[in-house]
């Protein structure tokens, strides 16, 4: 498709989204936004429905994008303003329309997608959510990649073939149970706060069936999405970051080429996508997944279940933990060995004496230093290999270790 005939099928898509007129266009904001900026923003409403040249409206935007960023990157996140996140997301509808108002380069598309993210993960839900809205629109007319090396794919064949998988016996192996009533589990489990894994209560999911999330899936429908990606062996490393990337350069570069190992042997890279923020972001994935019927135990409701994200090579590695709500952990793709410790031994694991990692071990579970930690030994443990298909229940506080066994994707859903 050429630059013009793209520009001709795609600006009556998204001029059909917007308000017909400016006195249509809402922009109101308290007086924590100063009125130089909401100054700016009616610049930029006018230029909009006035025929102002694209580059003329792309400099007005990228001028409140740069006043608001620096807004919200003054202090820690909790205390930005959300008055300041919708103009950071007014700026970002302004710079998509400039982009793609008169003829865009296929570099101007991913450009448009890339601050349309931008806007989903920094800033707050304008006018009916109208950046959701935008981006479903440009994703339809972005070329979509999804071949994959041969080579690569072979690799990552040989790789599955052989993971590290401990023996596990007969009394450390968690309980397995398929299927049970939401009375059963309520008082076997729930209430005394007993870890076990539950088989067949997500095979309805289509991320199991109708749409399999393989990686060529996932390129399809989200290869071209920028979200946030934390890189490093585990959280608890000096080299751990933060970083945003497109799933695409995600995959290609940390799942793919993933037999670049550390001196230990393990895989130095792990990637987590967001926790809840993936699926809030990319509604496409969050259809292929349902709540767990088991949730409505809770005392909340179903807005009060966080969902997060968990994808990554073989190797990565979540340390010995515990989280301050039940867990479902549901394994979607690849294999996971899981060891949980009871918080009653708590004492026996070491948690870390700063309050940051209060609630993680300082033990290597799988190579313990037993002259530093030499009670960790006495506490006794549970473990399982978690399969596609199963959903492991982390109860409250209870500590868990987590190892990928192969390229893995999970989702939990956190819940009290």
């Amino acid at each position: 498709m050429t630059s013009l005939s793209m520009a001709e099928s795609l600006w009556p898509k998204i001029s059909a989204i917007l308000p017909p007129d400016e006195d249509h266009f809402p922009l109101d904001f308290s007086d924590k936004v100063g009125a130089s900026v909401v100054e700016m923003l009616r610049r930029s409403r006018r230029q909009l429905y006035t025929g102002t040249p694209a580059a003329d409206r792309l400099v007005g935007a990228q001028i409140v994008l740069d006043v608001s960023w620096e807004k919200l990157n003054t202090g820690t996140w909790r205390h930005v303003d959300k008055e300041w996140r919708r103009v950071y997301s007014y700026g970002c509808l302004f710079k998509v329309c400039a982009l793609c108002g008169e003829e865009p380069s296929e570099d101007d598309l991913m450009q448009a997608v890339h601050t349309c993210d931008m806007g989903l993960l920094m800033g707050a839900a304008i006018m009916d959510d109208q950046l959701q809205v935008l981006v479903r629109i440009l994703q339809k007319e972005v070329k979509k990649d999804t071949i994959i090396e041969e080579e690569h794919t072979k690799a990552k064949r040989m790789k599955l073939t052989l993971p590290d998988v401990p023996l596990i016996g007969e009394e450390q192996a968690l309980p397995r149970v398929k299927c049970p009533s939401l009375e059963s589990f309520k008082k076997k489990f729930l209430l005394p706060h007993k870890a076990v894994v539950l088989e067949g209560t997500i095979d309805h999911w289509p991320a199991l069936n109708q749409h399999p999330w393989s990686l060529e899936y996932l390129k399809s429908v989200a290869g071209c999405r920028t979200v946030p990606v934390e890189v490093g062996s585990r959280y608890t490393d000096e080299e751990w970051s933060q970083t945003l990337m497109t799933l695409n350069e995600f995959i290609d570069r940390y799942i793919l080429k993933h037999n670049d190992t550390g001196q230990d042997g393990r895989t130095p890279i792990c990637g987590y996508l967001a926790q809840h923020q993936l699926f809030e972001q990319i509604p496409e994935l969050k259809d292929d997944i349902r709540l767990p019927d088991y949730c409505c135990l809770g005392d909340g409701d179903e807005d009060d279940v966080t969902i997060n994200a968990w994808f990554g090579p073989a190797g990565t590695v979540s340390p010995l933990h515990q989280d301050p709500q039940h867990n479902f952990l549901a394994q979607v793709v690849g294999r996971k060995y899981i060891r949980l410790y009871s918080p009653d031994d708590s004492a026996k694991l070491y948690p870390h004496p700063s309050q940051l990692l209060h609630n993680t071990s300082q033990v290597e579970v799988e190579n313990p230093d037993t002259e530093r930690f030499p009670d960790f030994s006495k506490a006794p443990y549970r473990e399982c290999v978690l399969c596609p298909g199963d959903v492991l229940f982390i109860p409250v506080q209870h500590w868990h270790y987590v190892r990928s066994l192969e390229q893995s994707f999970s989702v939990s859903f956190w819940w009290s």
